[in-house]
């Protein structure tokens, strides 16, 4: 099947990805930004498509906005790009985050199994708080199964 369109931003920390979805002017670019800033790098912002293969969810550039991302008050800004990367967590940018969750949350995209964390987007240390939940629960990408829970 080949790749689809979902709208979210992503970046590639190590090599694991983070899939950030939120409404419209949630942050989903600034949070990028911070992040590709502590040496993320970008993978798509805004819109990413994406593709199981391997029992794997990779997510790769949109091709109308690749290498693009949108910084407030400035445009869309040219970005080094990473060309695909596994993703491990989809953070939620939601202002009813709760604040001490049990787990994360079960989801899937495109047919692959994930954690999903939802986050307040109002922190000034919101990108130091998306650090932490990839390493407390993002997944490593090789060991996903499309037949996870």
């Amino acid at each position: 099947m080949p790749p689809l369109p979902h709208q979210a931003t992503c970046v590639a920390i190590g090599t694991r990805a983070l899939l950030i979805e939120g409404a419209p002017g949630s942050g989903k670019s600034s949070l990028a930004l911070a992040l590709i800033d502590r040496g993320a790098v970008l993978v798509g912002d805004d819109s990413v498509m994406l593709e199981a293969r391997g029992g794997r969810l990779i997510a790769l550039p949109h091709p109308e906005t690749r290498g693009l991302l949108e910084v407030r008050n400035l445009g869309l800004l040219p970005f080094p790009l990473r060309d695909e990367a596994a993703v491990a967590l989809v953070l939620a940018l939601d202002p009813d985050a709760p604040r001490y969750p049990d787990q994360a949350e079960a989801v899937r995209r495109a047919g692959i199994a994930l954690p999903l964390l939802r986050l307040r987007p109002a922190s000034p240390v919101l990108h130091l708080k998306a650090e932490l939940a990839l390493e407390r629960y993002g997944i490593d990408p090789c060991q996903t199964s499309a037949t996870q829970p």
